[in-house]
């Protein structure tokens, strides 16, 4: 889970404000002592955090937190709104206004600017767009052949034209491309470089100059820490940084970076990026994230992850099915392979107000374990699939021997799906017994 550390922290320090039915100033400036802490822990820049306490601490003295019946409360609703103020208060958005428009991706070598502009151009293909994947990393040894591989894993064309060619001319070129095509986003893809070597930073101004971009994005591995925010310092002098995309936030617990970068450089996060699969890349949103930290879920991006994976004419036929109890195992695998669409099982449950992480702890559903389920059910027979109580010892053993587990976890799968049926079954009927008031049920997958 992104900022894991930091969160189990903070929310055990709040925690112990929560239940004090009086605050005294001992008791904020212990739990400020303990927040600073946190968040220095956190490789948060050490400015920003004296400043987030002096701020929080004068809040919390005043009459709003001191005059409140419950003051415990009244604090964690100050820390939240100084986080979200810390990362910059709400999302910004790309701007679309130029046609077609330019996006220039730079950074550091090894930060996934590749990959990120390929996780990119997916995003916004499902927003509607035309993008065009442009290769001008010519140094990198198949740098060109990886992005092609990117493309068409996300089926976005690329714009290529070798190693040989000064990657400004490939710019301009790519530029004139996508005008004649229809190409309504042009991602530039730059090599990575040192932030200190005057050669290629020299190159991206180039570039930069040449095709005037909408947006110049600053691609940061979270796992920088401290640095990643004298990187986007240097960047922003030289090209003028219009946001930065955060990567590999599922490998860092800490995220000292995101809770810096805005409040020392004033450049926006605009995206995150987290996991291997293309899709794994998602809108920042300051409040949001402010609100998982602390424990108090994130509602609208589960439900825009929900409706993002979940097929609403197969709900619709689910829910019908339920009603008239003809749920089968084609319907219980479609219903599986569309939750995993939404994600790692933690994730999302932490998503959900009130879950703590510590409680999901050994509560994620593994990838293997999902591929056992799935094997079990395509090595059944359709008419299996499809009226599971003809499954008998004999088809067990076989089902067993088909998916490579064994007849125990067979007998497993059957007894919860009959359970699941049963339970669905009790749904269906307490929607018949509620008349003309619509029933909804309570879940969408």
């Amino acid at each position: 889970m992104v900022f894991e550390s930091l969160s189990d922290k903070l929310q055990n320090t709040l925690q112990n404000l929560r239940g004090k039915g009086k605050l005294s100033e001992k008791d904020i400036d212990a739990a400020m002592r303990e927040v600073k802490l946190a968040l220095l822990e956190a490789d948060v820049n050490f400015r920003v955090v004296k400043d987030f306490v002096k701020t929080v601490k004068e809040r919390a003295l005043g009459k709003e937190v001191l005059e409140s019946l419950t003051p415990g409360q009244q604090v964690i609703k100050i820390v939240n709104e100084e986080l979200t103020n810390l990362m910059g208060t709400s999302e910004v958005k790309i701007d679309f206004s130029k046609k077609p428009t330019v996006i220039m991706m730079c950074g550091l070598q090894g930060a996934g600017k590749t990959t990120t502009s390929g996780k990119l151009a997916n995003k916004l293909k499902k927003d509607g767009k035309r993008p065009l994947l442009v290769a001008c990393d010519v140094y990198r040894p198949a740098a060109i052949k990886q992005l092609q591989v990117v493309g068409k894993s996300v089926d976005t064309p690329v714009f290529t034209m070798g190693d040989k060619i000064s990657p400004v001319d490939i710019s301009k070129a790519a530029l004139e491309h996508a005008k004649k095509n229809g190409n309504d986003v042009v991602i530039i893809d730059t090599a990575g470089r040192l932030h200190i070597d005057e050669t290629l930073m020299k190159e991206l101004q180039d570039i930069h100059d040449a095709l005037e971009p909408s947006e110049v994005l600053l691609v940061l591995d979270a796992m920088t820490g401290q640095d990643a925010v004298n990187v986007a310092d240097t960047f922003d002098d030289m090209l003028k940084l219009t946001g930065v995309i955060l990567t590999k936030l599922d490998g860092d617990a800490r995220g000292g970076a995101a809770l810096s970068i805005r409040s020392v450089t004033d450049v926006p996060i605009k995206f995150i990026a987290s996991g291997e699969k293309m899709d794994n890349i998602e809108v920042f949103h300051p409040d949001r994230m402010a609100s998982r930290i602390l424990g108090m879920g994130d509602v609208l991006s589960l439900i825009e992850k929900a409706q993002t994976a979940v097929d609403d004419k197969k709900a619709k036929e689910l829910e019908e099915k339920l009603r008239k109890s003809t749920f089968t195992f084609e319907d219980f695998l479609d219903q599986m392979q569309q939750m995993k669409n939404m994600g790692p099982l933690e994730d999302i449950i932490g998503m959900i107000p009130g879950m703590n992480s510590k409680a999901l702890k050994g509560i994620s559903l593994p990838e293997n374990e999902f591929a056992k389920v799935e094997a079990m059910i395509l090595s059944m027979t359709k008419k299996e699939r499809q009226k599971p109580e003809i499954i008998d010892s004999s088809r067990r053993k076989r089902i067993a021997k088909g998916s490579g587990t064994s007849p125990a976890d067979v007998n497993k799968l059957i007894k919860q799906f009959k359970d699941m049926r049963k339970m669905m079954k009790q749904f269906g009927n307490m929607s018949k017994t509620m008349g003309k008031r619509k029933f909804k049920l309570p879940f969408s997958f």
